[in-house]
């Protein structure tokens, strides 16, 4: 695993931020790119925000969005989701939708994950941005390969940037079982 680290103002909009963009731009496969948290950003092929402000392919909660698609049909994933219930919390009610557990608890970060690993090609990729380093994780059939860790210098939390590897293959078949047996 590679770790790097750089310095860079922070900046709302992550993906303005030089040495993550770089990172991503990096990291780019062949091939469809998604983006289900997306803001302005328009680097994935795909891309949904909650947020009808913006200009995006789709306006869904982004498991909704990730459930749209067939699995092992994408090459990467860009995951830069609202770092914390907080942020969760300001975007909902701006948007006068209801804040409930199920949106802030880990359960759903972990849901996710899930239909990440479900949709995302055998060697293909996600790339996490946030404060920790976990990825899309072991469990879910993912290595991480390379990590940035993004300094902003003073009182603000560093962003951290994880590329994360699909390596298990029949995590399709696996989800489906699952899912029929519940």
């Amino acid at each position: 695993m590679k770790i790097e680290r750089a310095w860079a103002m922070p900046n709302r909009n992550t993906f303005s931020v030089k040495p993550i963009r770089d990172f991503i731009l990096e990291e780019l496969p062949e091939g469809t790119i998604i983006d289900p948290f997306a803001n302005s950003c328009k680097i994935a092929d795909i891309t949904n925000d909650l947020d009808p402000q913006y200009d995006t392919d789709y306006h869904l909660d982004a498991l909704d969005f990730l459930k749209t698609f067939v699995p092992e049909s994408v090459d990467m994933v860009l995951f830069d989701p609202p770092y914390t219930p907080r942020q969760v919390a300001e975007v909902y009610k701006k948007l006068g939708k209801t804040v409930d557990m199920e949106t802030t608890q880990m359960s759903y970060w972990s849901k996710l994950k899930t239909e990440i690993a479900r949709i995302t090609k055998p060697n293909g990729k996600c790339l996490s941005f946030g404060w920790n380093s976990s990825g899309v994780g072991k469990k879910n059939g993912f290595k991480i390969e390379r990590i940035l860790i993004v300094c902003h210098g003073s009182q603000h939390n560093d962003t951290i940037c994880v590329a994360d590897r699909k390596v298990q293959c029949g995590l399709t078949a696996f989800s489906k079982t699952k899912r029929i047996n519940e």
